[in-house]
Parts: structure tokens; C-alpha cells; sequence
């Protein structure tokens, strides 16, 4: 039997497009999967939507409100497959996806190899999506993949990850005290990086990020205390992750370069959020710009 490989969907107030990013799981072609669904309370017709497509391969079960990582994690917990994929309720894969990157495996990957993959930007048709490369669309070293998101502010959303089950538990699950941040998704692929033996771009593989959306487990930017809190949380965390490697000049730069991307999000808020993130980039051995 081929390498079963589980899609694990978080979801909350998704009504409006969980059927679709369902069947785009579903219709994989690669067949061996389960698709696996938690709705996380919402108080919407996601969670029924959902059930509407489940079969001996797809599973829709519901949580209390927890957050997307709670979600997630709930979802992994229940997960079978040797293989894990990613994907956002309102996110969608092109059919051939699993299969292109499950050929990198064929094509000397390892367990510990973090697969990546093309993906654009869409608001209603994935015809009409943007495919916009940047530097993480290459084959790159763990530190270097870090290193390269936080010098240049480059990321790649979860569903154009593919990861294997030995280097999902070598990562963790998914940190729930990140899950007002904002910041939980970078965080973790950083970690999942940082574990891995390197990151093996696939560029025949592609994925869909929906732009646009309101109300979903994605990120809206608020200034409360238990935001700032959980998100100078997460930047500690996945700059320690950079700086685990080797701590030198070029990282600790790379690490400040990554704070101040982040700088704008404290504006309007209690002064003593950005006096942190100054103080942290002083221990660096750098300095921010005030934020505009």
C-alpha cells in the first residue's frame, strides 16, 4: 500500500467555502488519504456542511471553541496517516498536489525532508490566482530557510506544506499559547524546519491561498494585551529556533530584520509592547526603526 497521507482541515465559521476546500482534499490524486475535519464551535452551518461529505475516508467532528491550534491539534490527535497535510478551511489544492510532492519522496527525500510547494494568492477563482516566486521557492538547508524568511519577510502559508509523521512528532504539536498571535503558523513551520534535514521545494505542486476572507480561523490584528502578549511570545520562540543553529552575527541580524517586520502591529498600542521589542532587539545586538 502506498504511504496514507492525512488532510487535516481546522475550521471556523467556514460555511461559505468548506465544501470546496473538502473536495479539493477529497479529489486528490492521490488516493490514499483521510481527510480529516474539526469544526472548532462555530456558530455557523460549517460543521453540517461538513458532515454533508463524510464517508469511510473523511471524518467531521466538532470541539468547543479553542482557536486554530487547539483545532489542529485536536485533528492530529486523530490522525492515521504517514504523511500530514495541512490545510486552512478556506484554502484549496490542486488535485495533483500530494502526488507531485509524494514523488519527491520516490526521488530520494527522507522522513526528516520538509516538502514544499508552489502556491498562489486567489479571491473566488483559482484561475485567476497569483503565482508570485520568492526566495523560498528553492531547495534550501534548515538555517538558510530561516534565515531567508526573516531576512527578506517571506513565508508560505500551511497547505503547500507536506510533512512526514516521524518529522510532525520530532516538531511538537502545535504551540496553543501562540493561537491569538497571529504569528502560530510561522512559529511552527519554523520549528518544523529547524528539525527537519532540510526543505525540499516542489515546484510542480500548488496550492491555493484565499485572500479576502472575514471571520475564519485567520489572523485579524487586534492591540489587546492577551494578543501582544501571545505575539512578542511567538517571536521570542521562533527566533530562539534561528539562533539554535548558530549564533552568530548574520543570524542575530537576520532575527532583528524579523522583529522589526513586525514592529507596525504595536502602533496604538500600550507603550510598553514596543519598549519589549526594542529591548529584544538591543539583546540582539541590533536596533529597530520606530514603526510608521
Amino acid at each position: 500500500m502506498p504511504e496514507l497521507v492525512s488532510i487535516l482541515i481546522p475550521a471556523y465559521r467556514s460555511e461559505a467555502w468548506i465544501r470546496e476546500t473538502m473536495l479539493s482534499a477529497i479529489n486528490q490524486t492521490w488516493r490514499n488519504t483521510e481527510v480529516i475535519v474539526v469544526d472548532d464551535g462555530s456558530p455557523d452551518g460549517t460543521f453540517e456542511t461538513a458532515r454533508s461529505l463524510e464517508s469511510r475516508s473523511v471524518k467531521v467532528v466538532t470541539q468547543d471553541n479553542t482557536g486554530a491550534c487547539g483545532a489542529r491539534n485536536h485533528a492530529l490527535r486523530l490522525a492515521q496517516g504517514d504523511y500530514i497535510q495541512w490545510l486552512d478551511a478556506d484554502d484549496l489544492l490542486d488535485p495533483r498536489k500530494i502526488e507531485h510532492q509524494m514523488a519527491a519522496v520516490r526521488d530520494g527525500a527522507t522522513t526528516r525532508t520538509l516538502l514544499t510547494a508552489s502556491w498562489g494568492k486567489f479571491f473566488f477563482r483559482t484561475a485567476k490566482a497569483r503565482f508570485e516566486p520568492d526566495s523560498l521557492w528553492r531547495d534550501l538547508g534548515p538555517e538558510e530557510w530561516i534565515r531567508t524568511r526573516f531576512r527578506e519577510n517571506v513565508w508560505m502559508n500551511p497547505a503547500v506544506w507536506l510533512v512526514s509523521r516521524e518529522l510532525t512528532e520530532l516538531a511538537g504539536p502545535w504551540d496553543e499559547r501562540l493561537t491569538r498571535s497571529g504569528d502560530d503558523d510561522g512559529e511552527y513551520v519554523c520549528r518544523l524546519a529547524a528539525r527537519s534535514d532540510g526543505v525540499r521545494f516542489v515546484p510542480d505542486a500548488k496550492a491555493y491561498y484565499r485572500i479576502g476572507t472575514v471571520g475564519s480561523l485567520n489572523w485579524n490584528m487586534d492591540t489587546r494585551d492577551d494578543v501582544l502578549e501571545s505575539l512578542l511570545l511567538s517571536l521570542q520562540v521562533t527566533v530562539a529556533h534561528l539562533l539554535e543553529f548558530n549564533d552568530t552575527a548574520e543570524n542575530r541580524a537576520a532575527a532583528v530584520r524579523h522583529l522589526q517586520t513586525f514592529a507596525e502591529y504595536f502602533v496604538g498600542a500600550d507603550k510598553r509592547y514596543l519598549e519589549r521589542l526594542f529591548r529584544s532587539a538591543e539583546e540582539l545586538g541590533g536596533r529597530l526603526e520606530p514603526p510608521r
